[in-house]
Formats: C-alpha cells, sequence, structure tokens
C-alpha cells in the first residue's frame, strides 16, 4: 500500500492506494494519519479512490483515524469511495459516521 499526502486550501489529503489490509494498509494508514497530526493537520481527507480491497483491520482503522482526529479537535472526511468500500460503509451503518464526497473540490470546500 501507498500514501501519497498533499495539501490544498489548508486540507492535508491523504491519497491511498492499494489494499487497506490487516499487517501492512492499516498500519500504514494510521502512521499516515498520526504524522499528520503530529504536524499539526486539523482538517483532513482520505481519498480512498485507488483502494482495491479493504477489509475488517482496514474499516476499523478508518474509524480510529476519525475518532483521533476528532478528538484532537481536527475534522476527518473520505471522498471517492469505490463501490466494494462504500458497500461495507453501507452495511456497517458507518457511513452514516463520515462524510463522504464524489467530488474533491466540494470535499475541499466543505472544510
Amino acid at each position: 500500500m501507498k500514501i501519497d499526502v498533499r495539501q490544498r486550501e489548508g486540507v492535508h489529503i491523504l491519497d491511498v492506494e492499494g489494499k487497506i489490509t490487516i499487517g501492512r494498509g492499516d498500519v500504514a494508514l494510521r502512521d499516515a494519519v498520526h504524522q499528520q497530526l503530529a504536524g499539526g493537520a486539523t482538517k483532513m481527507l482520505i481519498n480512498l479512490q485507488e483502494v482495491s480491497t479493504i477489509d475488517s483491520s482496514g474499516v476499523g482503522e478508518l474509524v480510529s483515524a476519525y475518532t483521533t482526529v476528532t478528538h484532537r479537535g481536527g475534522k476527518l472526511k473520505l471522498v471517492n469511495l469505490p463501490p466494494k468500500v462504500n458497500d461495507i460503509l453501507q452495511i456497517t451503518q458507518l457511513i452514516t459516521v463520515f462524510e463522504t464526497f464524489t467530488d474533491e473540490d466540494e470535499a475541499v470546500g466543505s472544510f
């Protein structure tokens, strides 16, 4: 799994590519979120467009990232959910927890 970080209008965007699965992807996502928080980020957007697979551990890490960012006074939102990821969030009802967007411009503007 690969995560590139970029900034746009004060929003830290994490472009995630690959699998968010137990052992590798979940740890990489956690580390990337914590690194951004340590750098002072309060507005985070996770771009999931290039995510091919997510398992329960990956979903748990998304929830953990959301909780961590929120408890530190920040906001975390999701953009470009692939159909598989969207289905999992719908089934688990987590879609009601996350603010999700299909358009990055709209997502960045929402902060």
